[in-house]
């Protein structure tokens, strides 16, 4: 699920026998340790990434994302992780200790993505926390081979649910897919999907098709669209085509749209050629709309009235997020980067709660890579105040079938937009696993 096409692309699916064990563990460091000091010709007297230092020694943590790109930028990411720290030191720190964040704009670009993590390694992080990248062919080998845990990712690719390294606080694409096509399947005629035309588009169809057929609905018409482009008029027309039946008599269909950044941009065009096609609804996931873009398309009078859209966590005005609205107000009330609606920023803070839980969890002895691995792979639940259920992270079966061992939460929020506001529809989670169980991912 990552970037631009290629002809072939590296499966990093992991057998449902595959455990990392402390015996693996500590071969896998080793062999590691001897391939980052190759590549990087740095010193050997330490394993890069592993070492976080002791002591009064600030532990060191990197957070990236694109940010001044054509496509999907999240600069509200490493700003809230930087005004993370700011707020952890100010009180007290993790375990007495200074917390260090380097952040990294990894461009939408491999070549970058690939940059960050080397970085995260010369400089001895002892995670990744709260990132995005859709680049993980190029990131995760790096982290890997320095033993470095990739610590709630955005979800927009599939090795952040196979990756042993990888622990993702969400379910990513797949679950809000799924969880939107199961409720549209009840309520809507044809559906039509507008997604990427990328290898992280291609997985996209499967999951809303799995939540569509678990609502007894046909599955949708699948529209590809360039990710980057600055209108939408073509793909809008025939999206709006399909979406519309074979007779008046049909129920009116849907338009699911899952392009990032860029369903502002489509929605745009879909507004003027949709008067052509009265009654069409739409439908679509957190991360590709917020309030913020709501507004921007018109709020009660916009394509988006109606509209069932699928998240990950509580809807923004939640007393659950107080917690991280606190860290915004006190750190970073004048950066204009850092929006707590937005999906991204959201991920970071819950990215962040599960790192210091699991410091804290190693009652001040060596915080390392391989000790914050160890915390979270030897069965802590990490707690996050409602904004999600309770976090644990182990290989299961569960979703191995369909190439997701590590999704260990396939709990959404379903949400809808009344009188131009983004509020609940329903209360509570509804779980996702068993429709994604039927995804048909061949």
């Amino acid at each position: 699920m990552t970037g631009k096409r290629r002809t072939s692309t590296r499966s990093t699916f992991l057998p449902r026998s595959f455990r990392f064990t402390r015996s693996v563990r500590a071969t896998a460091l080793s062999a590691g340790a001897l391939a980052a000091c190759a590549s990087l010709a740095v010193s050997c007297g330490v394993v890069p990434g592993v070492s976080g230092g002791s002591g009064d020694d600030p532990i060191v943590v990197m957070t990236w994302a694109p940010e001044e790109t054509s496509a999907t930028n999240k600069p509200g990411m490493p700003a809230f992780a930087v005004a993370y720290a700011r707020w952890i030191n100010a009180n007290g720190g993790l375990n007495g200790r200074k917390l260090k964040v380097l952040t990294c704009n990894d461009h939408n670009d491999t070549v970058s993505a690939a940059a960050c993590a080397r970085r995260a390694v010369k400089e001895h992080a002892v995670a990744v926390v709260g990132s995005y990248s859709q680049h993980s062919d190029a990131f995760f080998p790096h982290l890997e081979g320095a033993g470095i845990p990739y610590i709630g990712g955005y979800g927009v690719t599939n090795a952040e649910f196979t990756s042993p390294l990888s622990y993702p606080v969400n379910g990513g694409q797949p679950s809000l897919l799924a969880g939107l096509g199961k409720e549209l399947g009840t309520t809507c005629g044809p559906v039509s999907l507008v997604r990427p035309d990328t290898i992280a588009g291609d997985a996209l169809p499967p999951m809303l098709n799995a939540g569509l057929t678990a609502g007894g609905h046909d599955k949708a018409e699948d529209q590809r669209a360039p990710e980057d482009a600055t209108e939408y008029a073509t793909q809008a027309e025939a999206a709006l085509d399909n979406a519309t039946g074979d007779s008046a008599a049909d129920p009116k269909g849907c338009v699911v749209t899952a392009l990032g950044d860029r369903t502002a941009t489509f929605m745009d065009s879909f507004r003027r050629t949709r008067e052509d096609h009265p009654g069409i609804r739409t439908g679509t996931v957190l991360g590709s709309v917020d309030q913020t873009v709501i507004n921007a398309a018109g709020a009660a009078s916009g394509p988006f009235e109606g509209a069932y859209v699928t998240g990950w966590y509580p809807v923004s005005s939640d007393p659950a997020w107080a917690p991280m609205k606190k860290v915004i107000s006190e750190e970073a009330f004048s950066d204009t980067r850092i929006d707590p609606t937005d999906t991204g920023v959201q991920t970071t803070w819950i990215a962040y709660t599960v790192f210091r839980q699991a410091v804290e969890s190693l009652d001040g002895g060596e915080v390392s890579a391989d000790s914050v691995r160890g915390a979270l792979d030897d069965g802590l639940k990490v707690t996050t105040g409602g904004l999600t259920p309770t976090l644990r992270w182990e290989f299961t079966d569960q979703l191995a079938s369909i190439g997701f061992p590590r999704l260990v939460n396939a709990e959404v929020t379903l949400q809808a937009v009344r009188k131009g506001r983004l509020v609940a529809a329903k209360k509570g989670f509804v779980d996702v696993t068993k429709t994604l169980e039927k995804a048909d991912v061949d």
